[in-house]
């Protein structure tokens, strides 16, 4: 006789039982803020403001060190034009109105009291 043939009553034989666990179900993906795009802060070049004065003006607003500030200013000068910098559309207006305001060329032989040219300008995705 083997221990798995009893007929005894007395006996309780225990079915295995199979727990059915539910699949775990994935948490809904979290909405991600949607990113802004990038915008360029762009100096455009002329002939009345000095050079000190856009190098002193990128060292000031933007804490660029000079070399840094040198290479965008010549950029500025060779090309017509350069980005000084890029971020969100909030900061690059508030940069854009920063360059503005920045004040007078006192470097330069003729009065210059008016501001640089800059722009701003969305930046491919």
């Amino acid at each position: 006789m083997n221990d798995f043939d009893n007929d005894d009553p007395d006996v309780a034989v225990m079915e295995p039982q199979v727990v059915v666990r539910p699949k775990p179900t994935r948490p809904e993906p979290k909405s991600q803020p949607k990113r802004q795009p990038p915008y360029a802060v762009i100096l455009h070049n002329d002939e009345q403001h000095t050079f000190q004065y856009v190098i002193d003006l990128l060292m000031k607003l933007f804490a660029y060190p000079l070399e840094k500030a040198f290479v965008l200013t010549n950029q500025v000068h060779t090309q017509g034009k350069s980005i000084v910098w890029s971020g969100t559309l909030e900061l690059a207006e508030l940069k854009r109105d920063q360059i503005r305001g920045f004040g007078p060329d006192f470097y330069a032989v003729m009065k210059v009291d008016f501001p640089l040219g800059v722009t701003i300008e969305p930046l491919p995705e």
